[in-house]
């Protein structure tokens, strides 16, 4: 027992009294340059002010002025209509034998087999 509570204390030291090294994560050695100019940034942050919203803010709901352009029966009828294709896109296989079954007549095949047997 008391070898295991001298190699803890031994470990436990050595990891204090190593220096850490932090260093930047990125290889690249060129500093940023921006495309914008000061003006334009300004320009832009006072137009998110005047507008009330800023997508960058803590509190930004882009919901608030969402108006809907379509009723709550069309939209679940266009559901209800693509069940079935995004259940096929949405399978093991993501949806390719669904597409491989499709009738694409006078479509050109690109691979696999082909149409006239010799």
């Amino acid at each position: 027992m008391n070898r295991y509570l001298a190699t803890s204390l031994v470990a436990l030291a050595a990891a204090i009294a190593s220096p850490a090294f932090a260093d930047d994560i990125t290889p690249e050695t060129t500093p940023f340059v921006s495309t914008a100019s000061r003006a334009a940034v300004q320009a832009e942050l006072n137009a998110f002010r005047q507008a009330g919203t800023s997508p960058w803010s803590q509190v930004y709901n882009p919901l608030a002025s969402f108006a809907s352009r379509q009723t709550r029966a069309q939209v679940t009828g266009e559901f209800l209509q693509s069940r079935d294709q995004v259940e096929a896109f949405t399978a093991e296989d993501s949806g390719s034998f669904h597409l491989g079954q499709r009738n694409l007549a006078g479509a050109p095949v690109l691979a696999g087999q082909p149409q006239a047997a010799q």
